[in-house]
């Protein structure tokens, strides 16, 4: 059964229309113009539970509202949207108490207080007992390897241990439904891989349904096997991440160490050159003659190592929201 479900759903902003500078100003405050913003277009999909998808899209695609419509946080201007069985702008206790939004860029904690009085507010607010609270805390601060740091003042924190308090007061009444918007931004690449590691294990553990946005492809490689793609308000692909990039990219890369180097004349038969500087070399070469070309280098250059591998998915998602279309990449 679809934890998430959303059809044909739809998000109109009105905003109001000023020109810049002291006239436009003064037009405004006379006579005022509004126009209408449409963020989310007839979006449609569904997230079984226990999935972890991964969201993407370029700024201003329409991610962050998508997540907070389904939070409940606005409320859609059209269209059907459940999660967990309920119409999330409802906001009913029990739909609360099933969800969390995680989001990079804003904070829960209490500034000048240790995450520790934090996370003892959040544990009353959701009515856990005493007990069961600090069980829960333990194990929370164990996964995400954090100690003397929750009975330190939130502002003498670290980013990356504020985020790692921040997950554990989204998740401190074990929500089944997490929406984590930009959940690493601004961490350290250690902080990072931490922060992925502690969700892959809390999906593990509960069986939470994870829907994801972040700007780090390595988030998504790591977590996601399935993605969707959002462009200018309207979801324009929802499946595998390995199929995105056989659909994007129907050549391999084969990067090859040489005894001696080559001429660009020598190595064209066997591929497109990206790359030759000495004896490295890194080629491009179609999926269908992968196997064949690969035979023939072995057996007729002098090559020392050789690694194939797919074109870097940043690359590809990069190019594929700036061309707003499916269409597989040139070569």
């Amino acid at each position: 059964m679809a934890t998430v479900m959303a059809r044909g759903l739809r998000k109109t902003f009105r905003v109001a229309d000023k020109q810049p500078g002291l006239a436009g100003t003064l037009r405004h405050l006379v006579h005022r113009r509004w126009r209408s913003v449409q963020a989310v277009r007839e979006v449609s999909f569904s997230i079984e539970a226990g999935e972890v998808v991964g969201f993407l899209g370029p700024n201003g695609a329409g991610k962050t509202t998508t997540l907070k419509l389904l939070s409940g946080l606005i409320h859609p201007s059209g269209g059907e949207l459940a999660v967990a069985g309920h119409r999330p702008f409802r906001r009913e206790r029990a739909f609360l108490e099933s969800i969390t939004l995680v989001m990079g860029q804003k904070q829960q904690l209490i500034w000048d207080l240790p995450p520790l009085d934090s996370l003892r507010v959040n544990a009353a607010v959701y009515g856990i007992p005493e007990r069961e609270a600090r069980r829960r805390i333990a194990e929370l601060a164990e996964m995400l390897e954090l100690g003397e740091e929750l009975t330190r003042p939130v502002r003498k924190l670290s980013l990356g241990q504020r985020m790692k308090a921040e997950l554990m007061a989204a998740l401190l009444h074990r929500p089944q439904m997490l929406f984590l918007d930009e959940p690493t931004l601004g961490l350290d690449i250690n902080a990072q891989a931490r922060v992925r590691q502690f969700l892959a294990d809390y999906n593990r553990r509960t069986g939470a349904t994870v829907l994801l946005t972040s700007h780090y492809m390595a988030d998504i490689t790591a977590l996601c096997p399935r993605v969707l793609l959002i462009h200018e308000g309207r979801l324009f692909h929802d499946g595998a991440l390995a199929e995105l990039s056989e659909r994007l990219a129907p050549w391999r890369q084969v990067r090859l160490e040489l005894a001696r180097p080559l001429s660009a004349a020598q190595l064209a038969p066997y591929g497109e050159i990206e790359a030759l500087e000495g004896c490295e070399v890194r080629l491009a070469i179609p999926r269908e003659r992968l196997t064949a070309t690969i035979t023939r280098l072995l057996a007729q250059l002098p090559v020392l190592d050789l690694e194939v591998s797919d074109p870097p998915i940043e690359e590809l998602i990069g190019r594929l929201f700036r061309q707003g279309s499916l269409e597989p990449a040139p070569r």
